[in-house]
């Protein structure tokens, strides 16, 4: 399919905030969305939990959990973050492309809203 990368911009849920615009790899296959950890303290993200995450080498890590609002292609919505160690490349997951109403043109490499569908 190809690499699609986007520019979003995030900030803390509550009080007064920042937002900083940051690009992120879309990846389907990762849950949630991760962003370094500067970047997230930078805005006043705090974490909320610790979760276990497997990686694709089947070894299983810790990382911190947040909350951030995320605005990309004229849309936002609250999701949870991962804090991102160095190193670690920056992802938007499906869970956050989901709450935005977004999902993959694999054609022209870039997001399209997605056909929400009420039954």
């Amino acid at each position: 399919m190809g690499f699609v990368q986007v520019k979003v911009e995030l900030e803390k849920l509550s009080g007064p905030s920042l937002q900083r615009e940051v690009e992120l790899l879309v990846d389907t296959g990762a849950l949630y969305s991760m962003v370094p950890a500067s970047v997230l303290r930078e805005l006043g993200i705090e974490p909320r939990e610790r979760l276990a995450f497997e990686l694709a080498d089947g070894r299983t890590i810790e990382s911190a959990v947040g909350e951030a609002r995320f605005y990309c292609n004229r849309r936002r919505a609250v999701s949870s973050v991962i804090f991102g160690e160095a190193g670690d490349a920056g992802v938007l997951g499906i869970v956050t492309l989901e709450e935005l109403g977004l999902e993959v043109d694999p054609v022209r490499h870039q997001l399209r809203p997605t056909r929400l569908i009420l039954y």
